[in-house]
């Protein structure tokens, strides 16, 4: 059997910096076992699997896809950035004729269409709360992945199950980018399946390099084999949530501080969606067999 391939980084203006997925096109059906082996065998966070949902389907005429994703674990519910990468399969290598292209996935229904040099992606927008669980309970998870960092903010977003982290607004950008966090502790820490993802967040700054950015990141999900994602499409429907909330706007330009680091532009719509949208480097073409 030969699968088409493609390693795509998204949120990447560049190739090698942002967050690389692998993009399967599916001609025909794949045992159900297949999908968490080659997401394993490709060990990137996300491998995505993008496949027909009718005879007939054609990856370059066809609107409406299947959409799947794999961390090299397990299955997740929602992946923004191999999202991006699909649609930039779609758009760039099979030059789907379509201005706007539908993804069926575990999240419902998600859009995606060009603009300019950017891709846009039409995501659910996830709400958070404050302290799910009494506060000493909550502070002491955070604190296995902060440390004695001063913690601003706690929210919890039950529809993803990720948790927010806001540290101090007296932190800089550089602050958070060089933090060590010890996913694999925090990991310990958090064992009751309440968390599945750790968001640690920092106001953006408006002098010197960081000008523009209104927020900082970084995203953890060592519950689904990830211990430090690159640029989080998923955490910002969350993200854009509360710093929509806690800055007062619905056009809003992020920055996550990985090590490779990724830029994302966000616009809140109504009816509970968000735009994300990012650029995109084609950095692999070709074909697994076996």
């Amino acid at each position: 059997m030969q699968i088409p391939i493609f390693t795509v980084d998204a949120f990447a203006n560049r190739p090698f910096s942002g967050n690389p997925a692998a993009v399967c096109l599916l001609e025909n059906g794949l045992d159900e076992d297949l999908h968490q082996k080659i997401a394993t065998e490709m060990n990137l966070s996300e491998t995505a699997f993008i496949r027909k949902l009718r005879p007939g389907d054609d990856f370059t005429k066809s609107s409406c896809f299947g959409l799947r994703w794999f961390t090299p674990a397990s299955e997740v519910p929602l992946c923004g950035h191999a999202t991006l990468a699909s649609a930039a399969v779609l758009f760039h290598i099979q030059k789907n004729t379509n201005s706007v292209i539908t993804f069926v996935t575990l999240s419902g229904e998600l859009k995606a269409r060009q603009v300019e040099n950017h891709i846009v992606l039409d995501l659910p927008l996830y709400v958070t709360h404050p302290q799910v669980s009494p506060y000493f309970i909550i502070h002491y998870k955070a604190s296995a992945a902060v440390g004695d960092m001063t913690v601003q903010d706690l929210r919890y977003s039950p529809d993803t199950k990720k948790l927010l982290v806001r540290l101090s607004d007296a932190y800089e950008r550089s602050v958070l980018e060089e933090m060590q966090v010890s996913a694999q502790r925090f990991l310990s820490a958090e064992n009751t399946g309440k968390v599945k993802g750790l968001i640690l967040t920092l106001k953006g700054n408006s002098s010197g390099k960081d000008k523009g950015h209104d927020f900082y990141s970084r995203y953890f999900a060592p519950w689904v084999g990830v211990l430090e994602d690159p640029v989080t499409g998923s955490a910002h429907a969350v993200l854009s949530s509360y710093w929509s909330e806690q800055l007062g706007k619905k056009e809003m330009l992020a920055f996550q501080c990985s090590r490779r680091g990724g830029e994302l532009k966000i616009s809140l719509r109504n009816g509970g969606r968000v735009d994300i949208a990012g650029q995109i480097a084609i950095v692999l073409k070709g074909y697994l067999t076996f």
